[in-house]
């Protein structure tokens, strides 16, 4: 059975939601957690601070690094590398978890939150995987893994919400390049993207409130899969957009019931996720 024992990760963001299910993930096998995120303080809607969560992850079996930072901001990023270096050793893995979503349509989009989505999704994802690479690069299995989909880049998802799938595929264009780039290095880079929706806050308030939330499975789910990416061998395993449900049916897993976040639901009856 593989495993993250000793690996150490360095996360955007990871509060709360699906970057959290993968460091508790990550931490019940022993793995030490950096995070840079912005929430030092509880936000009105949504739970959860970057120090609720260290003290989750080392509930769970992990060493937490707490970095409260912004990935906007690049004295921010090459600290938390420094700190995260500092603290455990090196970093085996980085993961591009903080994400900005607005589904507006580009006539009502605002300037500034088109600003930001690209800022943190595009920007932030290229930046920190690039402050990380030098010591990636020491690491013995080094992986880069980004949450954002497939490149699906029809009229439907490029017009639905211009300025969000701009910034969700500068992701993982960003992602790709990295793996070419870096591939003399031996690192990895990857994206991951859920067939269905996640019963997350973002599900939650953005996307369809309860009722969504009930057509979708836990961000265990992501977890679980990130776990299989992340453990897989570096040099092979690269340059992939991969899905969620794909991953874990190479891993052998055919029962997906125990996700549903309604358990009982039929996965018929789930909402699939946008992109795909």
């Amino acid at each position: 059975m593989s495993t993250l024992a000793g690996k150490t990760i360095l996360m955007s963001g990871g509060s709360r939601g699906i970057g959290l299910a993968i460091a508790l993930r990550a931490a019940a096998d022993g793995a030490n957690i950096a995070m840079l995120a912005k929430t030092d303080t509880p936000h009105p809607k949504l739970e959860g601070t970057v120090h609720t969560a260290a003290e989750q992850i080392r509930a769970a079996g992990g060493r937490a690094l707490p970095i409260v930072g912004d990935v906007r901001e690049d004295d921010d990023i090459t600290e938390a590398v420094l700190k995260t270096q500092g603290e455990f050793g090196g970093i085996d893995i980085v993961i591009n978890n903080a994400s900005v979503i607005d589904l507006s349509r580009s006539l009502d989009l605002g300037a500034k939150k088109y600003d930001l989505m690209q800022d943190v999704n595009v920007r932030g994802t290229f930046m920190l995987s690039r402050a990380a690479a030098p010591i990636l690069k020491e690491a013995p299995n080094p992986h880069i893994l980004s949450l954002s989909p497939p490149l699906n880049i029809t009229p439907r998802w490029l017009g639905a919400h211009t300025g969000y799938s701009l910034a969700k595929f500068g992701m993982t264009m960003a992602t790709l390049g990295l793996a070419a780039d870096f591939a003399e290095y031996g690192i990895a880079a990857n994206t991951l993207w859920p067939r269905t929706t996640i019963a997350t806050a973002a599900v939650q308030n953005l996307l369809g409130g309860d009722r969504v939330m009930a057509a979708s499975r836990t961000p265990e789910i992501y977890a679980d899969a990130a776990h299989a990416v992340l453990t897989k061998p570096a040099r092979d395993y690269t340059g992939q957009t991969l899905i969620v449900e794909d991953v874990l049916e190479a891993e052998g897993v055919t029962d997906f019931a125990k996700y549903a976040a309604v358990p009982g639901t039929p996965d018929d009856r789930l909402f699939p996720d946008i992109f795909l």
